[in-house]
C-alpha cells in the first residue's frame, strides 16, 4: 500500500480563516482529482493544543510541530494572520528552512510571506505579498525579486496576496498535479467567475 504524500498544515490562533478554505478542499476532496488519496492534510500547531482562527473556529490540530518530519513531506503551508505581524510563529520559520532546504514545496500567503522575507527565503526568489511596502517592513533584501501579481512561484515557494486565496489554491494544486490541466483552468474560472458557461466549461473538462 502506498502512503499518501503529506502537505503539512500550520494553525494558529488568529489564522485568516479564507485564505486556505479552497486549498484544503481541493486537497482533502478526492473529487476530479487526478490520484484521489496521493495527499493528506495534516495540520500542527506550535504545541499541538487547539487555536482559534480569526472567524472564531476552534481547530483542534492533528500535531504539534515537534511531530513535523520532512519524511514523506510534499508541501508545507502557512497562512496569513494577525501574529505574522507581532513577530510570532518563529519556530515555523525555521521548519520552512528545512523544508526548502531539503527541497520540499513551501506556500505562504498573506502575513506569512511577512514572515518567510525575515528569514532571507524569498531574497533570490520571485515572490509577491500583500503590497510591496508592507512586505519591506521585514528589512529584507528581496525586493528587486518581488512580482506585483496576486502569486508567485519560483524554486519551489509559492506566495500570495491575503486577498488571492482562489489563485494560492490554483497554484497550489498545479503544482501538485491535483487535477488535470484542462479541470483545473475550468475549475478556477468556474469560482473566479461564478458564470453558467464558466460550470459548463468545468462539467465538459470532467468528462474529456
Amino acid at each position: 500500500m502506498v502512503l499518501p504524500k503529506i502537505v503539512y498544515l500550520f494553525v494558529f490562533t488568529s489564522l485568516s480563516d479564507w485564505e486556505i478554505g479552497y486549498v484544503t478542499t481541493g486537497i482533502n476532496n478526492p473529487m476530479m482529482q487526478v490520484n484521489p488519496e496521493k495527499y493528506l492534510v495534516k495540520t500542527f500547531s506550535i504545541d499541538g493544543k487547539p487555536i482559534i482562527t480569526m472567524g472564531g473556529l476552534k481547530i483542534t490540530p492533528d500535531l504539534s510541530i515537534d511531530d513535523v518530519t520532512l519524511s514523506n513531506a510534499e508541501m508545507l503551508i502557512l497562512p496569513g494572520g494577525l501574529s505574522w505581524n507581532e513577530g510570532a510563529n518563529q519556530e515555523v520559520l525555521f521548519l520552512a528552512q528545512k523544508f526548502h532546504e531539503s527541497q520540499i514545496k513551501v506556500a505562504a500567503i498573506c502575513g506569512a510571506t511577512l514572515g518567510l522575507a525575515k528569514t532571507g527565503l524569498l531574497d533570490s526568489v520571485k515572490h509577491t505579498s500583500n503590497s510591496i511596502d508592507y512586505i519591506k517592513i521585514s528589512e529584507y533584501h528581496g525586493s528587486k525579486n518581488y512580482q506585483h501579481t496576486l502569486v508567485a512561484n519560483d524554486k519551489g515557494i509559492i506566495t500570495a496576496s491575503g486577498t488571492a486565496s482562489l489563485e494560492f489554491a490554483r497554484e497550489i494544486f498545479q503544482e501538485l498535479e491535483i487535477y488535470k490541466k484542462e479541470v483545473l483552468e475550468a475549475w478556477y474560472k468556474s469560482f473566479k467567475t461564478g458564470s453558467l458557461e464558466a460550470y459548463g466549461e468545468l462539467v465538459k473538462a470532467l468528462d474529456a
